[in-house]
């Protein structure tokens, strides 16, 4: 009998999440959205459903419940129903009190994330600026974050060229300008999410990559493909231009089930290559999950954590990465935000350098 097969009660937020899901899929029109986003809603909500209502407050204070969904809630609440397990597409999500409730016990593992390598501001599809985003990365102490706007084979998220990211590069200068003269200690990296096609080649000059700090490269399209797709991950983490393979599986909540690997092969071809694969940290992706970032730790390949933030506010998705990778069993010095930003550049070197040596042989 699996935990989804037992009772649970109170029922938690993963729980409740999947009732909300399956509600979804009986209703219709409006009421169906209210569900669908409410479900999704749920693995971020700061606190237990449970715990809110023992406090006698109302389940409105939570994102994407109205009253109409607070009386539903309390009533699976007041009266758990069985919750079976999910179907693969909504399976393996971590909540936000689950991974603080993970985190809480081992400050020392929170508090080594140095930084976070993958966000999006207005040069592409994000909605803040290089300077907001520094300002809430110096909120959570960070020394440094790296700016991966989309590039321009991505056209549907605002993809941007190599003059453009030339244009950005000038922009961070003046940015890390500002927060030095203000004594900040952080610093924000040029990078990119690099488009790579199914043959994992990437859509931006090697020339303009080559100047950058750090190249994330991540699938953005033939993503419902159910044949097996290990060529396409191996070619990827050949490609001389990438270091970090982003959000490898593709995955996102009740919308994609992503893609089929093996994934042994894939990691063992990472650690080869000294390249790192993405925890991406955004609650509908978490890709990879903790399944899959267990059997990267057996390869002991590097792994990156980065919250795919789009706003300001998102780089607190980072405690959702932080705890895949401790549940997973990760290993800090395989873990690149537990670097300091010196010995993350020179990683950078490194694997570029091999990458070289590699094509010349």
């Amino acid at each position: 009998m699996t935990e989804w097969q037992r009772k649970v009660d109170p029922l938690d937020n993963r729980h409740l999440a999947e009732l909300l899901a399956v509600a979804s899929e009986q209703a219709e029109g409006t009421v169906q959205k209210a569900y669908r986003r409410a479900s999704r809603s749920a693995f971020l909500w700061p606190e237990e459903a449970a715990s809110l209502l023992e406090a006698g407050r109302s389940l409105t204070e939570f994102n994407s419940v109205g009253p109409f969904l607070e009386k539903k809630i309390r009533r699976w609440l007041e009266k758990p129903p069985a919750v079976d397990e999910p179907p693969s597409i909504r399976r393996g999500f971590l909540t936000l009190t689950e991974a603080r409730a993970v985190l809480v016990s081992r400050p020392a593992w929170r508090n080594a994330v140095k930084g976070d390598l993958q966000m999006h501001t207005t040069w592409s599809d994000g909605s803040g600026s290089i300077l907001e985003m520094a300002a809430a990365a110096q909120s959570r102490s960070y020394s440094y974050i790296a700016i991966t706007d989309h590039s321009k084979g991505l056209k549907i998220a605002g993809g941007i060229n190599e003059t453009e990211l030339e244009l950005q590069g000038k922009e961070i200068d003046k940015v890390n300008g500002a927060l030095a003269q203000s004594g900040s200690k952080v610093r924000v990296l040029r990078s990119v999410e690099m488009n790579l096609n199914p043959q994992g080649q990437g859509d931006m000059d090697p020339s303009a990559l080559s100047r950058l700090d750090i190249v994330l490269g991540s699938f953005h399209s033939a993503l419902r493909k159910t044949d097996d797709q290990t060529a396409r991950y191996i070619a990827a983490l050949r490609n001389p231009t990438v270091q970090i393979l982003g959000h490898p599986r593709c995955r996102v909540y009740n919308y994609r089930l992503g893609l089929s690997a093996d994934w042994s092969r894939v990691f063992a071809a990472a650690a080869e290559l000294g390249k790192a694969v993405e925890i991406d940290a955004y609650p509908d992706r978490q890709d990879l999950n903790v399944d899959l970032a267990q059997q990267a730790a057996k390869a002991e390949c590097y792994v990156s954590l980065g919250t795919d933030s789009h706003h300001p506010w998102q780089l607190e998705f980072m405690e959702l990465g932080a705890a895949a990778a401790h549940l997973a069993g990760i290993k800090k010095n395989r873990i690149l935000n537990f670097l300091s930003r010196e010995e993350l550049l020179d990683w950078v070197t490194q694997v570029r350098v091999r990458a070289k040596l590699t094509e010349a042989s």
